[in-house]
């Protein structure tokens, strides 16, 4: 027998559903045949990582500020080296 896997999607429905509270877990277990753990260990770590949500915006300037520094870096080096070619080559 193989494993079942579940999207993200998938997981973040049931999880919001758990959250709501308007059905037990064994009813959303039942509804989407899946075990009551399942949906525990699913909202426990979407409740443990929910804080980064707001906080991956941060991240992704920092990540954007980062890749441009690195391609103004890579292009300050190109014209360093063909600078001292050109410097060789009037010698």
């Amino acid at each position: 027998m193989t494993r079942r896997k579940f999207t993200s999607k998938f997981k973040t429905k049931v999880v919001l559903e758990a959250l709501k509270e308007r059905h037990s877990l064994a009813e959303l277990a039942q509804k989407y045949q899946i075990h009551p753990t399942q949906i525990s260990g699913w909202k426990r770590d979407f409740l443990s990582g929910a804080e980064t949500v707001f906080e991956k915006s941060k991240t992704d300037k920092r990540s954007e500020a980062e890749k441009k520094n690195d391609q103004l870096l890579k292009i300050i080096g190109e014209l360093k080296v063909e600078n001292d070619f050109l410097k060789d080559a009037l010698r």
